[in-house]
């Protein structure tokens, strides 16, 4: 028998592959895997779990509803329609009159006139209109037994329309809508009658109040007017005498009154106008003078003959030609006479007449330039002077009349706002004239003939709403403080175990323990966590453990079905029922359970021939525990345990030891150190993640080698996904 420690077969490769800190969930000391808490599959899987929570809170809720509709008592609500009308004139105190609106000014006065209507002002003129203070319908029979017994008569009746008032005030209600000018005013109370003439009185009360208040409006506006334009008035005649007495005493002398931009209008003077006409006619006189030395210094020393006056005179013009032609004969004549031949001389006289009569007229014509410049330059040296003694005198008077045109235009400011005044008058007169009521009633209150509270509907709705938020509010608390296993990412992620596969929770009454009917999804489950154990554990590593956190989480029916498919597989296997307190696998598979056992053989009592169960499959042998001992911990800690084990690794290709829970008891953590490999299993919806994670730490503080966790039981609604999501495959080919 091999005596060798089973832990000293265990590759540590393999050990330490699955303490990787990725495989460790937050909880257990290492990150886990990063996820979203709140999402779709959480929601989803929440609702399906906490159904008959939200299902009872939404049942309680609609009862409480119903009751709270039929104990309630019955409240009329009546309403009448008044038209408002904003007034497009108004005056305020200080500022002129005005005579538009804008569309906020629009809203402002629209819910102004809601906020009167709601005011206690109104409420306490409605309550003594009506005399409400003597209407127990409205503060009730036994009103007087509040009464002091100090007060007296008259102020117990100020007290009771007090109360009124405010009851009023609690019932009254104004709607106003934002595209038209119809508001309506309801009131609310248990009498229809008494409802209807409360917002009858509201709507007199509050047209006799807004009548008031435009005749003392139109009042205050034609006096106010009237004042400012008396004062006005005085105040003009006092600025224009004072600018008169100013200018007499300052010799000025206005012309006329002239533009001077912004700073409003300017007097113009008898030596402004004197100043201007000079000005202008030097400036003329400058231009002209300039014009005319510009002419003469270009024709100051041109030969006269080449003026372009003399040149275009046409008597000029016709003394050239004639001389040209008398030179022209001189000419001829020289080349066959002398210069003393008389006819010579006779010609050469009239050439040099001819010479001296254009000279002459262009040395006129020149000399008339000339004195043309002279004259412009003396006028404009005079003019320029003249100019000058102007510019002095003006300058003094600019001086006197600085004072006189605040005088001016202090006048003219107070012109221009009587005038604005009396226009302002004049329209406010005429609007009040022909002034169309700004309020107007349009339908009044009638004596209301159904209830409007309490609602059946509106109240189911109500109460549907708040049970549907108080149930999620309490399933969401539940699935926070809720920390179990759903689904194999919770175990990755909160165990720190990857997951070799689940199993689907299959009701009771159709659980076959079989593996001989290869296409029900239990089986094909189980068959993909047979391949993953497969990989999972080298074959001279074939003692596997079953364990789990606590009882009934599958471990035996997972061990069995495991089993039976290993065997299939044509691998001689062993199943060992371990669990020495409460065994179960001799009542799955109906072996009877007086027979010898586990204990029998590790004890000796029994050889393995007669304690092996072989009905099952032919390569399938079930030993089953046997007789329970006294001390199942010191059983599972002996020698012979261990010898036992090696013999049953030698002698079978894969060995299968279904083992009591972790918790609570010893056993597992020591049957985890005495085989190869450990498959923890976790039931779905039932198993804590915290019991889960403290077992996985027990087992490798004993030395196990846990290679991962199977998910039985799994419900995939709960774990918010689709009954496909997670195991359809197991159907492909069926």
């Amino acid at each position: 028998m091999n005596q060798s420690q089973p832990l000293d077969l265990i590759d540590p490769r393999r050990q330490d592959l699955w303490h990787e800190p990725e495989h460790l969930p937050a909880i257990a000391g290492g990150p886990g895997r990063d996820g979203h808490f709140f999402n779709l599959a959480f929601v989803r899987g929440a609702l399906v779990r906490q159904a008959w929570l939200v299902a009872a809170v939404v049942a309680l809720a609609l009862v409480g509803g119903l009751v709270l509709t039929l104990l309630s008592k019955p409240v009329y609500e009546a309403s009448a329609t008044v038209k408002l009308e904003p007034r497009s004139d108004f005056i305020v105190a200080g500022q002129e009159y005005r005579g538009y609106m804008s569309d906020r000014q629009v809203q402002e006065y629209r819910h102004t006139q809601g906020s009167i209507i709601e005011s206690r002002s109104l409420a306490s003129e409605v309550a003594s209109n009506l005399k409400l203070g003597e209407r127990y319908d409205l503060l009730g029979a036994d009103i007087d037994e509040q009464r002091p017994a100090s007060m007296s008569d008259e102020a117990w009746q100020q007290e009771k329309l007090e109360l009124a008032a405010a009851s009023l005030q609690r019932g009254i209600a104004v709607d106003i809508p934002f595209d038209t000018s119809l508001i309506t005013i309801t009131f609310q109370s248990g009498d229809p009658v008494l409802a209807a003439e409360i917002t009858n009185g509201y709507v007199d009360a509050f047209l006799k109040t807004e009548t008031s208040a435009e005749i003392e409006l139109n009042e205050y506006g034609k006096d106010f007017y009237e004042e400012q334009i008396t004062l006005v008035r005085e105040r003009l005649r006092n600025a224009e005498r004072e600018a008169n007495e100013y200018a007499r005493s300052n010799g000025l002398v206005a012309q006329e009154t002239v533009g001077s931009g912004s700073n409003g209008q300017a007097v113009l003077t008898t030596t402004g106008a004197n100043l201007m006409q000079i000005n202008s006619a030097a400036a003329e006189a400058r231009a002209d003078r300039i014009r005319a030395q510009q002419r003469w210094r270009q024709i100051e020393n041109v030969p006269p003959e080449q003026l372009p006056e003399v040149q275009s005179n046409q008597a000029v013009q016709a003394m050239i030609t004639e001389r040209s032609r008398l030179e022209t004969e001189l000419i001829d004549l020289r080349q066959r006479y002398n210069e003393q031949f008389p006819e010579i001389v006779e010609k050469q006289g009239r050439v040099d007449s001819l010479t001296a009569q254009i000279n002459r007229i262009g040395n006129d014509i020149k000399s008339s330039i000339r004195n043309d410049f002279l004259i412009a330059q003396r006028q404009d040296q005079a003019l320029q002077s003249e100019l000058n003694s102007v510019t002095e005198v003006t300058l003094d008077e600019q001086d006197r009349k600085v004072e006189y045109e605040v005088y001016e235009r202090e006048a003219q400011a107070l012109r221009d706002q009587l005038a604005s005044l009396l226009q302002s008058y004049n329209s406010l007169t005429s609007a009040s004239d022909f002034e169309v009521p700004s309020i107007t009633r349009v339908d009044s209150a009638r004596v209301p003939t159904a209830p409007i509270a309490p609602s059946l509907f509106k109240n189911m709705m109500v109460a549907l709403f708040a049970g549907l938020a108080i149930a999620f509010g309490l399933a969401l608390v539940r699935e926070l403080v809720d920390n179990r296993i759903r689904s194999t990412s919770d175990i990755e992620t909160k165990i720190g175990l990857p997951a070799l596969g689940l199993t689907p929770f299959v009701d009771p009454k159709d659980e076959h323990i079989s593996g001989e009917e290869p296409f029900t999804s239990l089986v094909e489950s189980y068959a993909s966590i047979r391949t993953a154990i497969d990989f999972a554990v080298p074959r001279e590593m074939n003692l596997v453990q079953l364990t789990s956190t606590k009882a009934s989480e599958g471990k035996s029916t997972t061990a069995l079905i495991l089993a039976e498919l290993f065997a299939r597989m044509g691998r001689r296997t062993l199943l060992i029922d371990a669990d020495l307190r409460r065994p179960s696998i001799a009542d799955l598979v109906d072996c009877d359970s007086s027979q010898p056992g586990l204990v029998e053989v590790v004890l000796g009592h029994a050889t393995m021939e007669q304690a092996l169960y072989r009905d099952v499959h032919e390569n399938l042998e079930i030993l089953p525990m046997g007789t329970r001992p006294p001390n199942p911990p010191d059983l599972l800690s002996s020698n012979a345990l261990r010898d036992f084990l090696a013999t049953c690794r030698d002698q079978y290709s894969i060995v299968l030891i279904d083992s009591p829970p972790v918790l609570g008891i010893a056993d597992a953590p020591i049957l985890s150190g005495l085989v190869d490999a450990t498959v923890f299993v976790v039931e779905a919806n039932s198993a804590k993640s915290g019991d889960a994670v403290n077992a996985v730490k027990r087992l490798r503080g004993a030395g196990g080698n846990i290679i991962g966790a199977v998910l039985t039981k799994y419900v995939p609604l709960k774990a918010g996904q689709g009954y496909g999501q997670e195991y359809e495959y197991y159907h492909y080919g069926s």
